[in-house]
């Protein structure tokens, strides 16, 4: 699954949520190339990119907080071989081309909060660079409205919506999509 959204939407607490509902579900660990947190990161080199893009196993990559960060199909096989990755991305071409580029049957979750409550969560967590996480909702809220075409499976608002709630609507929506279509 890929969960959509903007800085402190909640997408790592509702995938510990899901995790800790299943344990077939695992957050997938993207790779970064630069500095930083490295907690949740599979940390690589520039060398490590280029030799992925060589063998034309970059899914997606994107540039932010002076880091690359990078979906690559090598990642996604290991992740997919260890249960249900669930991917997190904050760029709709992202999403577009996880779902272009692996095919797979994924399910898509909008998650969103107010700028207010992600300016709130990120100062709580300790976050040095609150202002650069606000500056990224906003191009969030843009990216959207300039993808306004594009269809989440499932929408939620992580402001009024409790992680073990969330992890309960996902896994519904899993389950009635597993089930296909009434007859």
């Amino acid at each position: 699954m890929i969960l959509y959204g903007p800085p402190a939407s909640g997408k790592d607490t509702v995938t510990a949520a899901l995790a800790k509902a299943d344990r077939a579900f695992v957050q997938f660990t993207r790779l970064k190339i630069g500095s930083g947190k490295t907690n949740g990161y599979r940390m690589g080199a520039l060398s490590d990119l280029t030799g992925l893009e060589a063998a034309g196993d970059v899914i997606y990559r994107n540039e932010r907080y002076g880091n690359v960060y990078v979906i690559d199909r090598p990642g996604l096989d290991a992740a997919f071989a260890g249960g249900v990755p669930v991917v997190h991305l904050g760029q709709i071409v992202g999403v577009q081309d996880v779902l272009a580029r692996y095919p797979a049957d994924w399910l898509t979750v909008l998650m969103w909060c107010p700028k207010a409550v992600t300016e709130q969560r990120s100062q709580g967590r300790g976050d040095t660079d609150t202002a650069k996480r606000i500056t990224v909702w906003e191009e969030t809220q843009a990216d959207l409205a300039a993808h306004a075409a594009f269809r989440f499976d499932l929408t939620l608002r992580t402001d009024l919506t409790q992680p073990p709630q969330a992890a309960r609507l996902i896994q519904a929506t899993l389950s009635r999509r597993s089930q296909g279509p009434a007859a």
